[in-house]
C-alpha cells in the first residue's frame, strides 16, 4: 500500500488524495510537517515540500504532485483523469498548472502563512494587509471560474478531470482559512458544491489543522 507524506492543509496533497480517491488507489497517511526539514524527508524531495508517496515493498519513492499524478494515472487505467484528445488534455494540464501556481501564488500560499504558518510555527499575529490582497486575488479567480462553469460543464470540459481536482484542492485549503468570500459566485459555487459531496472528497473536510479552525460552513456540502 502506498504511503502518502503530507499536513492537514497541503493543496498538493490534496490534489493527490482526490485522484487516489476517484481511482479506488488505497493509501495510508503520514504526517509530514515539511517546515521541519527532516533529514530523512529531505533525502525523499530535496526541495522539502509534500506531497511524497512510498512503496515500500517496491522501493520506490514519488515526490511533486504533478509527477505523482501522472504516474497514477498512467499506472492505474480507472476513471481517467487526463484524457479526451490531444487539444482536450493541453487544456486539462493548462488549468492544473493555473491553479497549483497562479491560484497557489495569489492565494493560498499567503493565507496558508498568514493564517497557519505564522501561528504555529512562527508564533507570530498575521498581517492583515496581506490577507485582503489574497482574498482580493481570490475573488478575481472566482470570476474566472465563474466564466468557465458558465461555458463548460467540468472545469476543462465536458468530463471531469486532474483539473476539477486541483481548482478544488486549492479552494478548499483557502476556504478553510477563511480567504473565499462565495458572494456573487453562484457558478462557482455550485460546482465546488457539487464537488464536496463526492465521497474522494469527504475525508478531507473531515480533518483538522491543530490550532486552526476553519469557517462554521466550511465542511457543509450546500454552505
Amino acid at each position: 500500500m502506498w504511503q502518502l507524506l503530507q499536513f492537514p492543509l497541503c493543496p498538493f496533497s490534496r490534489k493527490v488524495r482526490l485522484l487516489m480517491g476517484e481511482k479506488g488507489i488505497a493509501y495510508s497517511l503520514v504526517r509530514e510537517n515539511p517546515w521541519d526539514y527532516r533529514d530523512e524527508f529531505l533525502h525523499m524531495n530535496p526541495a522539502a515540500r509534500t506531497p511524497v508517496m512510498l512503496d515500500e515493498a517496491r522501493g520506490l519513492t514519488l515526490a511533486d504532485s504533478v509527477a505523482i499524478c501522472e504516474y497514477l494515472e498512467e499506472t492505474n487505467e480507472k476513471t481517467p483523469l487526463i484524457s479526451g484528445s490531444a487539444a482536450y488534455r493541453a487544456e486539462i494540464r493548462r488549468l492544473v498548472a493555473w491553479f497549483d501556481q497562479q491560484f497557489y501564488g495569489d492565494v493560498t500560499a499567503p493565507l496558508l502563512h498568514e493564517r497557519m504558518k505564522k501561528r504555529i510555527v512562527n508564533r507570530q499575529p498575521p498581517d492583515s494587509s496581506v490577507l485582503r490582497e489574497a482574498m482580493r486575488l481570490a475573488n478575481g479567480h472566482l470570476d474566472y471560474i465563474d466564466y468557465l462553469i458558465d461555458h463548460r460543464a467540468w472545469m476543462a470540459g465536458a468530463t471531469m478531470s486532474l483539473a476539477d481536482m486541483a481548482a478544488a484542492a486549492q479552494i478548499s485549503v483557502a476556504d478553510y482559512l477563511g480567504g473565499i468570500d462565495w458572494s456573487g459566485h453562484e457558478q462557482a459555487k455550485a460546482w465546488y458544491s457539487m464537488f464536496k459531496s463526492r465521497p474522494s472528497f469527504r475525508p478531507l473536510l473531515s480533518e483538522r489543522m491543530e490550532g486552526v479552525t476553519p469557517p462554521p460552513y466550511y465542511e457543509l456540502v450546500d454552505f
